[in-house]
């Protein structure tokens, strides 16, 4: 499997770019995230998925590894393939996703275009078990201990632990960004992956 690339972007499009690499140009579908920080002419990088079917191979490039976390997400959900995952981190920013999936907002979802309400609701429920509110290495319920709204808190817990950071991490930050005053679940959400950055 192709994971990461680096190479010059030698063409770019609205949705692909072509990034050369030792002498091999390779096509890459990338998520508007990604291709606003890929410079035609440029060195540029991005984190990939190779998905490999009966008629073909095709790359999709992500802007970091939250990013591709939160795509390999979306393409376990059932009628969700790479085509549909790229499309919802290119509609939707990272937090704003991971916003309406722990907020059970369908409605916010499904203005993707191209994503329909039944999918929408699909995507919400099989994420957000999938994240569910566990911690599998310890078995202990994970919440987190800030005097505060605690399940707009855990929800973005959960929300933040589904795109591939630690517990420790992410209370840490959600704790950070309590303190620079965010109270929604948007701007808890905001603020920590500033943080954790």
């Amino acid at each position: 499997m192709i994971g990461y690339l680096k190479g010059k972007i030698m063409q770019k499009t609205a949705t692909d770019v072509l990034l050369e690499n030792n002498g091999v140009g390779y096509e890459i579908t990338c998520s508007n995230q990604a291709l606003q920080g890929l410079k035609q002419g440029e060195v540029g990088e991005v984190y990939t998925y190779m998905a490999v079917r009966e008629d073909g191979v095709s790359l999709y490039g992500f802007d970091s590894l939250q990013e591709k976390n939160m795509f390999l997400k979306l393409i376990t959900v059932s009628g969700v393939g790479p085509k549909m995952g790229i499309t919802v981190l290119s509609g939707l920013s990272l937090t704003e996703l991971i916003t309406k999936i722990a907020t059970s907002d369908v409605k916010g979802l499904s203005k993707v275009k191209g994503l329909g309400k039944k999918t929408a609701e699909r995507i919400i429920l099989e994420l957000r078990e999938k994240v569910g509110a566990v911690d599998v290495e310890t078995g202990d319920e994970q919440t987190i201990a800030v005097e505060q709204d605690f399940a707009i808190n855990n929800d973005a817990l959960l929300a933040l632990m589904s795109l591939g950071f630690t517990k420790a991490e992410c209370v840490e930050a959600i704790k950070k960004a309590v303190e620079q005053g965010a109270s929604s679940i948007e701007q808890l959400i905001q603020y920590s992956l500033k943080n954790i950055r």
